[in-house]
């Protein structure tokens, strides 16, 4: 299914599959074989042939004899047919190199066992100070080794595929020969898979490497979905139901699909999960904000088994201050409609527990979990005599005064961290001149865990507080242009050149959805699409074009580690 509306008017000039490469009929090959020594030297070469070919049509040859340094070895004579008589007056190498290179300028190179033959050619290159060509390389082993099937010839030496493709050359190790019959066998690959899909050079290349063919055989499943932003789903047919094992998202659709079906695309569980899908489904979307969400959304109702992050992402920890008559801190994991404050989120519980414990390490505020109530009193515990708790349980402190901390604490977390930090210094400062750094490294951990936690949470609670923000922002010619409703993503549309962005801009503010108000710091939507959305929002060159709220954090709500230098260079090094 291909849903949305995104830039129709783009569709009509939309590039066709081939565009996506380079066309196979529009790529010079030039098919090379070198003879050599048996030496691995870079002027071992006996031997250069080669044929330039270009949509099926031979544009060239070139061949030379070349003089070694050495002599030729006679089992090589033998199998060769080069006697060193024969190169005796044949130019040396650095003299045949830069006419060669001149041939073979803007091809792609093409050789049987190509590592042989290229590494040979880097080489001399290197030993006679040629700039080395940035050949694109096909080696015709390798590919026969991946298209042909293991019953259709007994190996994949040259002169096997040569006769399995009805070369009229026969190769016998000299180096046009061998050439000539390369070319047959390369066409002959050619049009095996041209009815795979393999149109382009980028394609071909594809087939060099180990892609198994039940793989390679889905790339057809790209070539329907479209050439524009949005969201692509892996699925799988059981029965009458459909499960979806895989959610991506993409500028290109399209593109990226296809990459899915190369061996580009090398992680173990994607090559996996396309051997089990059955088929893909395109979301198109209209900018890259929208198809971020989408796939974030996505994600959450069908949670992929294939998509990591798709394990517990509603998992998030708060810190929560209680409504009791002596309040205190708590982790809790839903944030809910009950008059308390709610600091965060954090993704992993113990970053949580690291500023709980950074808010006591400056705070007196109570750690115990005891119901205390003003009607009755208990003993106080070892915190207390250690002044680490201001101690309500026993009747030490007043209601009023420990209302008081707890208001420092509050302020901490939502207005102005300073208090936190300053309580802590001299604390960190006590513990550094006693060398205790290892326990001063952790205080200060906290703090930054802290103070970390505090952006995340002034960042999304500042756009969740916000009923409506319409916002553009232009990419290239055109106007992406969002509705944000408490943090959630309403509304998308992108006004071409030809468009008034205002006038688009209200229409997408009259379609957007409806978003209800939030509880609490809470967006409306998830914590990762508001981040998101406030990515967005945060780049050069968005303008607000409407807002109702207030968009702002507080001053001193949050401090990076630049606005701490004091604190941070309590610690030495």
């Amino acid at each position: 299914m291909v849903q949305g509306s995104a830039a129709r008017d783009a569709m009509a000039a939309q590039p066709s599959f081939d565009e996506l490469g380079t066309p196979l009929p529009a790529v010079t090959f030039c098919v090379v074989d070198l003879e050599t020594t048996g030496s691995t030297d870079a002027d071992a070469i006996t031997e250069i042939g080669a044929v330039k070919v270009r949509g099926g049509e031979v544009l060239g040859e070139f061949q030379t004899l070349v003089n070694p340094r050495s002599a030729i070895p006679a089992l090589i004579q033998v199998l060769t047919g080069i006697t060193n008589r024969m190169v005796a007056d044949a130019p040396r190498l650095p003299q045949v190199l830069p006419a060669f290179l001149a041939f073979a300028e803007g091809c792609v190179l093409v050789a049987h066992n190509a590592p042989f033959d290229h590494g040979f050619l880097r080489r001399a290159c290197a030993e006679f100070d040629y700039p080395a060509p940035r050949w694109l390389v096909l080696d015709t082993a390798a590919m026969a080794r991946q298209i042909l099937l293991a019953d259709e010839v007994a190996n994949c030496r040259l002169a096997t595929l040569a006769r399995h493709f009805h070369s009229p050359t026969t190769p016998n190790h000299r180096a046009l020969t061998d050439a000539r019959a390369t070319v047959d066998v390369l066409h002959g690959l050619i049009e095996r898979v041209g009815n795979l899909g393999v149109h382009t050079i980028e394609d071909l290349r594809e087939f060099s490497r180990k892609v198994s063919p039940g793989r390679r055989a889905k790339r057809s499943w790209a070539s329907d979905l479209p050439d524009a932003p949005g969201v692509y789903l892996f699925v799988a047919e059981h029965g009458d139901d459909q499960q979806v094992l895989y959610v991506g998202k993409s500028v290109n659709i399209r593109r990226r699909v296809r990459t899915y079906f190369t061996a580009a695309e090398s992680r173990r569980r994607m090559d996996e999960m396309v051997r089990v899908a059955t088929g893909v489904e395109a979301v198109e979307c209209v900018t890259a904000l929208q198809a971020e969400v989408c796939e974030l959304r996505l994600i959450a109702t069908h949670a992929p088994r294939y998509n990591r992050r798709s394990k517990f992402p509603e998992r998030q920890h708060w810190i929560k201050i209680t409504t009791e008559p002596f309040p205190r801190l708590s982790l809790v994991r839903t944030v809910r409609d009950d008059q308390a404050s709610y600091f965060g989120p954090f993704r992993q519980r113990q970053s949580a527990n690291d500023a709980m414990l950074a808010l006591y390490d400056g705070f007196p505020i109570r750690q115990c979990a005891t119901r205390i109530t003003l009607a009755q009193t208990s003993p106080s515990c070892a915190l207390a005599e250690l002044g680490r708790c201001s101690s309500p349980c026993d009747g030490r402190i007043s209601r009023a005064d420990y209302d008081r901390i707890v208001d420092q604490v509050r302020s901490a977390l939502s207005d102005d961290v300073r208090p936190a930090v300053a309580a802590l210094q001299h604390r960190l400062r006590r513990l550094v001149s006693q060398q205790r750094y290892e326990e001063a490294a952790t205080i200060r951990h906290r703090l930054a865990t802290l103070t970390r936690t505090g952006r995340r949470y002034h960042r999304v609670n500042s756009i969740a507080r916000c009923a409506q923000i319409v916002a553009a922002r232009r990419v290239e010619r055109d106007w992406e242009i969002h509705v944000i409703r408490h943090g959630r993503l309403a509304g998308a549309a992108l006004a071409r050149p030809h468009e008034v962005p205002q006038a688009v801009a209200r229409a997408c503010v009259a379609t957007a959805g409806t978003v209800a108000p939030p509880i609490g710091p809470l967006p409306a939507a998830g914590i990762e699409e508001a981040e998101r959305v406030a990515d967005w929002l945060e780049q050069p060159g968005v303008r607000i074009i409407e807002i109702d709220g207030d968009w702002s954090w507080p001053l001193y709500g949050v401090l990076t580690d630049e606005r701490l230098p004091e604190l941070l260079d309590v610690l030495p090094g």
